[in-house]
């Protein structure tokens, strides 16, 4: 190699000085820019000298080849007066403005060379400036011409000596190997620099190609570290930018988009800061900054863990031995030189580790005339065991493994050390692996190696350089400039070598090649065999079973097969097993087999990744063109077809690989027969690999003729050709689908796109016209399956070039091939069609047989049954995951009703497969619907499905079957839509029941104004006969049926009336005119829940002569009458006595909605009220609540509005009677005077005055819940805020201690209104009212709420992360019953103490209704009936108008509007209540469940459209009780349940047991709120329990079946499972499973069965007169005192009815078996609640002296002897309460007579003492006399037989 010099100097910027050689070496041009790199930060002149420098930068060609430039600077001055004009272009000072003492300026002397010897060229440079310097003899021209003629070899491990000719000498060694590269010391330094883990950072970072910049302030150091970090990465070769030493001019490559490894001076460390993606490495502070974008990815481990504890083993030897007492001596790290290499080695070691086995992934593709070869990635990944691996993956996809492959691949080449460590050394790493002091032996052996390639001669001749002297250095005095050289006479030295090189003989050693060794292969893990024995064993009998034709063998294993094939080794197993059943290229089966054989595939396949990394679809791929059937004549199906939906098919690299290893097998094959014919008898049986054959055949070939070597490659290139054709043959197997006119695999893969391969590149030139013009050339036009074959052409084309040129076929093979591939294609088009015909006529497989659901009485089918399969969503309860087999996925059949969706079918797996499984929900409580596409796991194809949520808490996930048409699920939603929003309300179920005609046809709009004009007047006439009638009486109405209602119609039209105010007096005269039945209607009104529940309440009557009694504070107005005051209020009101009808009219536009305040109940005890009405619209809002004095300047109507709504408020307050009794007087002073005295009053809260009353406060009657505002503290006036907030102590009910609601300055109203709307109001000293400000949550909130809570109880799929746990969501879903609690605890509060309370919240329908009814169910005991709950229901709910079909989206319009379970909501509260007050209410919790169920179900007319108003108009209010032509057809809800609450006991709350009047307070916090049941549960057996005619058909006709085989006796045991079965029937409470004895037994006995009512009450009542217990302890103790119940009936009833033969139901409907009495605690806790003496249970009680322990006294003791809980207690003395000790009679064996012992009591008969012995110890007892004696054994012994 040749170096050339230059000497450069310049000012700003540099410039060549002189070059030598004048013109550039043939092998290394001369690099242009080197000016720059000089003075990387640029040319500048210094003031002082500064010393001289040097360091080594790096330059690559463009044949990326480097170029190492020494550079050494020293300074000289620069006289710029005298400067040459052309010298100094670049200068911009003024010569005047510098009075210069003196200038230096930079110059260099710079030797560019291709080989990197640091030392040497600082050594000859150095020699130069020294010779100038200490002006040496020697001509600096021989010197620079002896430097330029130096020879040196690259490698091979000579010594050369060179001397310039100024009595200089240096010894150069050249390494031994050229591959392994030369450090010196810097990968030492380098990991001193930065630290171990900072540089395992950046080593990770080059490799998987990231950008990395090196910051120093030494240019030597930055060029070290560089050189490092290349050496470590070792054998693979960075193939990016790389510029150890980066000029500040050309900073902007910094933001190049390829990786890079850059140094810069840390001078330009700001201009690196704003670089987002650059990992920097600080060299002189130590630091590797990764910017948060980057994400490297690090070695795997444990390998990461291994190295850093080998490199801090080398590097910090004593670490080890630190805490050792004797610490042995010679710990030192070794020598810089010796652990640079020692570091090197532990990267080889890793690299070994790494790529372990690597040779046994290559493909050799082509031998001659150049190997070719490939590197199977998903194999090599596969085989370690690392597929996952992030590090690795991104190493094997760099350019570095590709150069590594490229270089390292061919099998005939030199080795290095790298070659023999992986080939030889393998078994050794990985034994010593886990052992660090091995590997550090490894470690130092390695490093010795590669110590001696860098210095192979120890002993090395002294260098001889001279130096400048010091003092030149030093001084630096009268320096002449650096000469210019003669350019001839360094020229002539160059010739002259030239010369005498062209006769020397080469002086490189020639390189040895050999065979590269391979290696151990990698082995399979041996561990994953070793455990799966028992599952291989499965497999491979299934499959013995379906050869051998034992189906049914083969079904009860396949279950166990599909899980086995989880695991990669039975999948291989699979695969080996298959061959064996292959002959010549066929196996052909019959129907079953084929199905099964393609199960297995598809289950095999359906778990490997895209990759294929353990090669298990490349085994599958001969197969699938192997298995066949027949379908008919010459018509065959191929496996192929039916495995077609698998992403590994559509991966191109799986297609390389897998055409790379068969043309690997291919040339082996040629090649090894060619040996066989030379060597016969040679008899070496070896398996040769084919790197092995390649390697030999790459050694003969230079030694081969012309004509044999084109032979040969001819006959690689057609091997190569041939695999071609046969590979776009498969291609178009697996890609194109049986029906090519579904488009199946293209839709779910990326196909079509170009893109999606990755680097394939493509010869533009073919494959661009070809792809273009195929189809007009091959001459075929298929327009319907042109898109699937053309996407498929292209794919094959993409994939035959990219092979075809990387393994080198000729052009003419090229374009056979595209010109072969459509037609290839066509043809295969054509055969599959031929088979998609056949393979329909198939018989199909036997499917089960699709089960008819139970329809109620009047619901008919829409669509029949399609066959679907019910998959498992996000509930694990079903799937077989919490134990016991999985009944889902189930197959059956999906039912359109027109009332319900039914799924019944049973579930695929084989153990369970007996069992139905039905799901089942009405249509109009579909909430969403959504499509989803489902991979079944038993089917090959990806299908359509529905999912479908309800809002009873049911999901459906459902996949069509493939026999499902795609237009018929089409159909079947659209169906399903039409059913779920009718145009009209009366499409819905509740009015077409019973109809025929399978879809509902819209209605004609009819006129519906009903003669209301009539009704009104005639209304309070009618009123007054039947305000008396109690609600039993109601005369039965019936009106005219939809259908019949046509002849009715023009009667109607006659007496059509506006609804107008202004009615024409004359039509309305006498009542006579009108027709009874519309009389009849009007007494309905007034027989309405409003009208009952205000005559129950006292609250107003009509009289005869309509004149107000004026003693009654309130009365029934009639101003609503014919719904004109308010659409969505009842027709009669009560409103205060002193406000006249026209008042109403004024005051009801204030609010909205036109809902103004009126009274709904009245607390009979304070007399307090409870009112409602909604929000006031907004300018009410400032009229009502700003200072009425306030002068304004026009008296405006809102004025006068505002007074008339204060009167009407003062007027309420007037009403009670506290209120009278504390002032009685009624003008504005008397308000005044009563505030100022405080003796009564009001405050209206507000932000702007807050005021703290200091009185003292009463404490409260009851306990408090607290009303949170969304858990923020309200910020009104202190004392009420904290009160709000309830900030202080709270009580366990989640309120204030003291509840500062009530200040002694009691106000008599309350009014609630919404936080939002109160906002500005002022506080005014003169009303007697109080404003209380609370958040509701709006109805979206409630409506997202509800969405939340439907996905917490029912998930449809598992959720993403186990954090997202039920609970977790369940507490997200924010569904707020606690809030509604705690303001009507409040408000129950307030009504108990004495004031009035109005709640005025929102439109008044929604939350106003919540609390509202939940204020009077929690006061009022009456609402706790079930007359009273139904009473309630129908007066707040639907009189006053909640929007149930607005809210419930039940028709067309209101589908916009979603769903809002305001009415659930209630309902949900209510059961909280009743779980903690058990005995307060009549009906259980299974009847709220069913309200639940029906109110969206649509079964029913009772929670239909939105007011009564409307339902008059429909003419639907009325006629509940009516039309009793099809009388199993209920119209009404409450109908329904009398009837079956008649025949049994199903709605009854056993324990209900209420005290007096008693005032329910529960507790509101969240944490003592229970999740409702009813969204939980999924009985799969009989799907919701709340249709009954359904479920006792059902229950018939399986009692019938069970009934015909009597085959002896049958076990009465049976599987209860919670997610199966319904609990509360199959294991029904003690009572109802009593009840339902007796009745069997009495018909058994052929008696009259009697209603279950009276038998519980006769019961009852006998209780009570036997036990003398107070009412409410006997029937919570009904359940346990079983003996009573016995007695009192006088019929023994067996535990269950064992021996009758019959198992009769209650009654013909319904079976009484479903009895869920939920929430009943357990006997013990009921016992828990009664502590006192009177409520125990006492069979026999008295006094007994008992002997104590050994050596204690004899006591008299009180005994108690109770049958119930089975046990004799005993007391200290009969007044005392805490038990001194229980007996379980249990325990007692037996009760004998005994005799007196020490300390017995004196004066007492023998006869008095018995002995009690149990199992534990003997207890001796003496009673006063004998008799009371033998009472006592009686007694015990009564009980003992009892038991």
């Amino acid at each position: 190699m040749c170096p050339s010099v230059s000497a450069v100097e310049g000012e700003g910027q540099g410039r060549i000085f002189q070059r030598f050689p004048e013109k550039d070496w043939e092998d290394s041009p001369f690099p242009q820019g080197i000016e720059l790199f000089c003075q990387p930060s640029g040319w500048q002149l210094v003031p002082e000298r500064q010393p001289a420098s040097f360091f080594v930068a790096v330059l690559t060609d463009i044949n990326s080849e480097r170029h190492y430039c020494a550079c050494f600077t020293f300074w000289e001055v620069g006289d710029i007066f005298f400067a040459e004009p052309s010298e100094v272009d670049e200068v911009d000072e003024e010569p005047a403005v510098i009075q210069p003492a003196k200038l230096f300026a930079p110059k260099s002397l710079v030797l560019v060379s291709r080989l990197d010897y640091t030392e040497v060229f600082r050594n000859c440079l150095g020699l130069i400036y020294t010779i100038h310097v200490d002006g040496l003899s020697v001509p600096l021209e021989t010197v620079i011409g002896n430097l330029l003629t130096c020879v040196i070899p690259i490698a091979g491990g000579s010594q050369r000596t060179i001397t310039l000719g100024a009595g200089d000498r240096q010894v150069i060694q050249t390494p031994i190997s050229d591959s392994l590269p030369v450090s010196g010391s810097s990968v030492a330094q380098l990991f001193r620099q930065l630290g171990i883990i900072n540089v395992l950072y950046l080593f990770c970072a080059a490799l998987t190609e990231h950008k990395i910049l090196f910051l120093s302030s030494s240019y030597q150091r930055l060029t070290d570290a560089c050189r490092g970090l290349l050496a470590i990465m070792f054998p693979l070769k960075y193939s990016f930018t790389y510029v150890p030493i980066l000029p500040g001019k050309l900073l902007e490559v910094l933001s190049t988009p390829t990786p890079f490894i850059i140094g810069v001076n840390s001078f330009f460390r700001s201009e690196t800061q704003e670089l987002l993606d650059v990992i920097i490495a600080d060299l002189d502070g130590g630091t590797v900054t990764i910017p948060e974008c980057v994400h490297i990815s690090l070695l795997p481990e444990p390998l990461l863990q291994q190295t850093q504890t080998a490199l801090s083993m080398v590097l910090d030897p004593e670490l080890e031995v630190a805490d050792q007492a004797f610490p042995p001596v010679s710990t030192q790290p070794s020598a810089l030189k010796i652990q640079d290499k020692e570091i090197r080695a532990v990267f080889l070691w890793l690299f070994a580790r790494l790529f372990q086995g690597y040779r046994w992934c290559l493909h050799i593709i082509r031998i001659h005339p150049e190997p070719v070869i490939r590197f199977h990635k998903a194999a090599f990944l596969g085989q370690k065991a690392l597929s996952e691996d992030d590090f690795l993956m991104k190493v094997l996809d760099g350019m570095a493994f590709a150069g590594f492959v490229s270089e390292r691949g061919p099998p005939y080449r030199a080795t290095d050390l790298f070659d023999e460590l992986v080939a030889n050394e393998g078994e050794r790493i990985r034994q010593e692996e886990a052992c660090p002091h091995k590997v550090m032996n490894h470690v130092k052996e390695l490093a010795e190696q590669l110590f001696k390639n860098e210095n192979p001669y120890p002993a090395v001749a002294m260098h001889k350089v001279q130096r400048p002297s010091e003092n030149t250095q030093s001084t630096g005095q009268n320096q002449t400039p650096f000469p210019v050289l003669e350019e001839v006479t360094v020229q002539l030295y160059i010739d002259h070598a030239a010369a005498k090189l062209k006769t020397a003989p080469p002086v490189v050693k020639a390189e040895l090649k050999g065979m590269v060794p391979s290696g151990p292969p990698l082995g399979e893990n041996g561990n994953v065999m070793a455990n799966s024995a028992r599952r291989l064993e499965v497999v491979r009998n299934c499959i013995t079973y379906i050869f051998e034709n034992k189906m049914l063998e083969a079904k009860k294993l396949m279950p166990a097969v599909l899980r086995a094939l989880k695991g990669r080794a039975a999948r291989v197993c699979l695969t080996q097993e298959l061959n064996q059943h292959v002959l010549q290229n066929r196996a052909v089966l019959d129907d079953q087999q084929f199905d099964y054989i393609v199960r297995m595939m598809n289950c095999t396949l359906q778990d490997c990744s895209h990759m294929d990394e353990h090669g298990i679809a490349a085994a599958l791929l001969p197969l699938v063109t192997a298995f066949c059937r027949k379908l008919g004549a010459g018509i065959t199906q191929f496996a192929y077809s039916c495995v077609q939906e698998h992403m590994v098919w559509t991966n191109m690299q799986f297609w390389e690989a897998m055409f790379y290893s068969d043309v690997q097998n291919h040339i082996r094959a040629l090649y090894l027969e060619t040996e066989d014919e030379q060597q016969e008898g040679t008899g070496d049986i070896r398996e040769v690999s084919a790197l092995e054959l390649a390697s030999e055949q790459n050694r003969l070939w230079p030694t081969l003729s012309k004509e044999m070597q084109t032979e040969r490659v001819q006959k690689e290139e057609s091997t190569v050709f041939s695999q071609a054709i046969h590979y776009a043959n498969r291609m178009s197997y697996l890609l194109l689908p049986l029906d090519t006119s579904k488009n199946r695999l293209l839709r779910s893969s990326g196909l079509g796109d170009v893109e999606s391969v990755s680097n394939s590149y493509v010869t533009n030139s073919i494959a661009g016209s070809m792809a273009e013009s195929y189809d007009t050339e091959s001459g075929f036009e298929d327009a319907e399956s042109s898109d699937v074959a053309n996407s498929v052409v292209r794919f094959i084309n993409r994939f035959v070039d990219k092979v075809c040129n990387e393994s080198g076929v000729t052009n003419e093979h090229l374009k056979a091939l595209h010109t072969m591939i459509p037609d290839i294609v066509q043809m295969h088009i054509e055969t599959l069609d031929a088979v998609h015909r056949e393979s329909k006529r198939l018989p199909p497989i036997q499917k089960p047989k699709l089960l008819t659901p139970t329809l109620l009485p009047g619901e008919e089918l829409v669509m029949d049954g399609m066959r679907v399969h019910l998959i498992p969503d996000g509930r694990d309860e079903a799937t077989g995951v919490m134990g016991g087999p999985p009944l889902l996925p189930a197959e059956g059949a999906i039912f359109l009703t027109t009332y319900r969706l039914i799924f019944k079918g049973t579930p695929t797996d084989p153990l369970v497969g007996e069992q139905v499984v039905t799901r089942s929900f009405p249509i109009a409580s579909l909430t969403k619907e959504k499509r989803i596409s489902v991979s079944l796991p038993t089917d090959q194809f990806v299908q359509e499905g529905l999912q479908l949520r309800s809002c009873t808490f049911q999901l459906m996930k459902i996949a069509f079957d493939e026999e499902v048409a795609s237009d018929l699920s089409e159909v079947f939603r659209k169906h399903m839509h039409k059913l779920r929003y009718p145009q009209h309300v009366k499409g819905t179920f509740a009015f077409t029941v019973g109809q025929c005609g399978k879809m509902v046809v819209e209605h004609k709009t009819k006129d519906k104004n009903q003669s209301l004009k009539t009704l009104s007047k005639n209304l309070v006439k009618s009123a007054k006969r039947t305000i008396g009638r109690q609600y039993v009486t109601r005369k039965k109405y019936s009106p005219p049926s939809w259908e019949n209602r046509s002849s009715l119609q023009s009667e109607l039209d006659e007496d059509e009336i506006s609804v107008s105010e202004e009615v024409d007096q004359s039509t309305l005269t006498l009542s006579s005119t009108i027709r009874s039945s519309d009389r009849q209607t009007m007494s309905n009104v007034v027989e309405r829940a409003c009208c009952r529940d205000y005559q129950r309440l006292g609250l107003g009557t009509l009289s005869n002569s309509l004149t107000r009694s004026k003693n009654e504070p309130f009365r029934i107005s009639t101003a609503n009458r014919i719904y004109t005051v308010c659409r969505s209020y009842p027709g009669l009101l009560i409103v205060p006595q002193s406000i006249p009808d026209s008042t109403i009219h004024r005051i009801c536009r204030c609010y909205r909605q036109n809902r103004f305040p009126v009274v709904c109940w009245r607390n009979s005890r304070t007399k307090a009220v409870l009112l409602r009405s909604a929000g006031l619209h907004a300018k009410g809002v400032v009229g009502f609540f700003k200072s009425p004095n306030a002068p304004t300047a026009v008296p405006s109507q809102a004025d006068s509005t505002s007074l008339e709504q204060e009167k009407y408020l003062q007027a309420i307050i007037s009403s009670m009677p506290s209120y009278s009794e504390n002032s009685g007087r009624n003008t504005l002073s008397g308000f005044t005077s009563t505030h100022m005295s405080t003796s009564g009053g009001a405050k209206v809260i507000s932000l702007s005055q807050p005021k703290v009353s200091g009185k003292a406060r009463n404490p409260p009657r009851g306990k408090w819940g607290s009303i949170r505002g969304s858990g923020r503290l309200s910020a009104y006036n202190p004392d009420v805020g904290t009160r709000l907030a309830g900030k202080e102590s709270p009580q366990p009910n989640g309120g204030p201690s003291e509840a500062l609601f009530l200040r002694q300055q009691k106000t008599y109203l309350y009014i609630i209104g919404d936080k939002a709307q109160l906002k500005g109001g002022k506080q005014d000293s003169f009303q007697q009212w109080e404003v209380v400000p609370i958040e509701v949550c709006d109805v979206r909130q409630v409506k997202n709420s509800f969405k939340k809570l439907m996905k917490a109880c029912v998930p449809s799929s598992q959720p993403p992360t186990p954090e997202m746990s039920f609970l977790r969501c369940l507490e997200d879903s924010e569904w707020m019953l606690h809030r509604v609690l705690q303001v009507s605890v409040q408000v129950v509060e307030l009504l108990d103490q004495g004031s009035s309370v109005m709640v005025s919240l929102e439109d008044g329908w929604d939350v106003t209704t919540q609390v509202v009814s939940l204020v009077q169910l929690l006061s009022d005991p009456y609402y706790r009936t079930f007359d009273g709950f139904r009473l309630l229901v129908e007066k707040e709910w639907l009189s006053f108008g909640h929007r149930f079909s607005h809210r419930g989206a039940q028709t067309l319009g209101s589908q916009s509007s979603g769903f809002t379970p305001v009415f659930l909501q209630f309902l949900d509260c209510v059961h909280q209540i009743h779980l903690q007050f058990p005995m307060e209410f009549e009906f259980s919790q299974y009847y709220l469940k069913f309200l639940a169920y029906h109110y969206v179900s649509n079964r029913f007319r009772t929670f239909l459209l939105d007011s009564d108003y409307e339902r008059i108009e429909l003419g639907v209010l009325y006629e509940e009780k009516g039309d009793r032509k099809s009388p199993q057809v209920c119209k009404s809800v409450w109908d329904y349940i009398d009837r079956l609450h008649k025949k049994t006991p199903v709605f009854y709350n056993y324990m209900f047991c209420p005290e007096e009047d008693e005032v329910l307070r529960p507790y509101t916090f969240i944490s003592n709120l229970k999740v409702w049941d009813f969204y939980m549960e999924d009985p799969l057996s009989e799907g919701p329990s709340y249709d009954w005619e359904g479920r006792s058909r059902q229950e018939r006709m399986a009692e019938e079946t069970a009934d015909k085989p009597d085959t002896g006796p049958k076990s009465q045991r049976r599987i209860v499972w919670p997610c199966y079965d319904s609990l509360s029937k199959v294991v029904p409470d003690a009572i109802t499973k009593l009840l339902e004895d007796l009745q069997s037994l009495e018909s058994e006995l052929g008696q009259m069965s009697e209603k279950w009512k009276d038998t519980w009450d006769k019961i009852k009542t006998t209780q009570r007169t036997e036990t003398k217990l107070e009412s409410r302890v006997s029937s919570l103790l009904m359940s346990s005192n079983l003996s009573h119940q016995r007695r009192s009936q006088g019929v023994y009833l067996q535990e269950s009815s064992v021996g009758s033969s019959i198992n009769l139901a209650l009654d013909c409907e319904a079976s009484s078996t479903s009895t869920p009495v939920a929430g009943r605690p357990s006997t013990s806790t009921l016992y828990s609640q009664f502590q006192s003496t009177e409520s125990e249970n006492r069979s026999f009680e008295g006094i007994l002296y008992k002997k104590g322990a050994l050596l204690k006294p004899w006591k008299p003791r009180w005994f108690v002897l109770d049958k119930t809980k089975h046990q004799l207690r005993y007391y200290e003395s009969r007044q005392d309460k805490e038990c001194k000790g229980v007996i379980e009679l249990a325990d007692v064996e037996s009760v004998t007579p005994g005799t007196p012992t020490m300390g017995a009591p004196k004066n007492i008969e023998e006869k008095a003492f018995f002995d009690l012995k149990t199992t534990k110890r003997v207890y001796y007892f003496c009673a006063q006399d004998s008799q009371n004696a033998q009472l006592w054994v009686d007694s015990v012994q009564s009980c003992l037989s009892d038991a």
